[in-house]
């Protein structure tokens, strides 16, 4: 008499299918904050030229929160936007950012209201915008000095048409 199993034989492969999902699933979380993207086109007008960037634009909570936390790198020409969706004043900070950054706090109408450049990386230290604004630009820092981007400038993005 043969005895039959009651777990039926593809239940290893449904093991192995979940775990692979599962891999599959904290790769393309770990993904972006790694790589980043997807990215849209941004521009700054200042007195030198026009500076072209590609941007991630962060527009929630959860997105802003995160920021470019935990990233090691972040190309030249490459930035991140935070929109806040309302105009008022913000503070930033670099809590688990291994980065040192330029902000550009940004006014409603595109104009450049302040840079704060070179920031501590990993400091808790509140970084404000002095002024309210709706978005602030990152920047790998050093970039404002080098392009000799100032308060004033302007920013070309979406975000700020028609204001």
């Amino acid at each position: 008499m043969s005895h039959r199993s009651a777990r039926p034989v593809a239940a290893p492969a449904r093991g192995l299918r979940a775990a692979l999902v599962s891999s599959l699933l904290l790769i393309l979380c770990v993904l972006p904050a790694a790589a980043g993207g997807p990215f849209e086109p941004l521009a700054i007008a200042s007195r030198n030229g026009r500076h072209a960037f590609q941007v991630e634009v962060m527009r929630d909570d959860a997105s802003r929160a995160q920021g470019l936390m935990f990233r090691r790198t972040m190309a030249p020409d490459r930035g991140m936007l935070f929109d806040f969706e309302r105009v008022e004043p913000v503070s930033m900070w670099m809590k688990n950012t291994y980065l040192p950054l330029d902000m550009l706090f940004i006014r409603a109408d595109g104009t450049v209201a302040r840079i704060a450049a070179d920031t501590e990386p990993l400091s808790t230290r509140t970084i404000l915008s002095g002024e309210p604004v709706l978005g602030v630009l990152e920047l790998n820092a050093g970039t404002a000095a080098r392009l000799g981007l100032h308060a004033g400038d302007r920013v070309e993005h979406p975000l700020f048409r028609g204001r």
